[in-house]
């Protein structure tokens, strides 16, 4: 199927598993991760619908930004360092990987000079995977407190959530479940709490029966990625 077709079919899909958990479909925002995807891909899945598209790595932000010509907004929900905060900061409006006072402090320092308030997301790491970066569910509270301290020009809008990679996505609907009950947790806490980021290709529909309201999704979309292809300079 095309772009636009598997866009189609993933909408549907969304469609029926927010209404099994009582909520709106347009309550469920569809990132599109276009990692490894060139301009033109990117492009249709737009013009499908699409408004707003993420990347894993700053270097792709910065080699692709330029070439897209219709509007979207761009989100980074990879790892990332610190010394690399100053050539995105002017470029997503979100930032999903969040994990350290550190990562924060720089984020703000960055942000105030730019003139803005950059929104974030602190990622979880529930199943404590050492592959995966993350906070502990368990640090997160005292994490987001530290943020809403001392980082004037951050804001923490929610939690962004990665699960381990099961063929029956059933496995991983107990890390769903904790991250959201830790996400309903801070919520009383931080009025600008708005999104839970759980769910792609392979586990989207069961992250969004466990109150996921941001999933992101490229091979669905896309296709298997080129990992041989080679983007930014990398």
């Amino acid at each position: 199927m095309s772009i636009t077709e598997n866009i189609s079919e993933i909408r549907a899909r969304m469609a029926r598993a927010a209404e099994k958990s009582g909520r709106r479909p347009e309550d469920v925002l569809l990132i599109a991760v276009t990692k490894l995807h060139d301009p033109d891909e990117m492009e249709e899945a737009i013009r499908a619908g699409v408004t707003d598209i993420a990347e894993n790595k700053v270097q792709e932000i910065q080699h692709k930004f330029d070439q897209i010509s219709l509007p979207v907004r761009w989100h980074l929900i990879g790892h990332l360092q610190t010394n690399k905060v100053k050539y995105i900061i002017d470029k997503v409006v979100m930032i999903h990987s969040v994990d350290s006072l550190k990562l924060a402090q720089e984020i703000d320092k960055r942000a105030g000079a730019a003139g803005k308030v950059m929104d974030v997301l602190i990622q979880v790491n529930a199943a404590h995977e050492e592959s995966k970066f993350g906070a502990d569910p368990k640090d997160v509270p005292q994490l987001a407190a530290d943020i809403a301290a001392g980082c004037p020009n951050v804001r923490i809008r929610g939690l962004m959530h990665i699960a381990p990679y099961a063929e029956d996505p059933e496995e991983v609907r107990p890390y769903f479940r904790e991250v959201k009950a830790l996400y309903d947790e801070l919520a009383g806490q931080y009025p600008d709490f708005a999104y839970l980021s759980m769910g792609m290709s392979h586990d989207f529909e069961t992250a969004i029966e466990e109150g996921a309201n941001i999933i992101r999704v490229g091979t669905s979309i896309f296709g298997e990625r080129d990992y041989t292809r080679k983007m930014g300079g990398e």
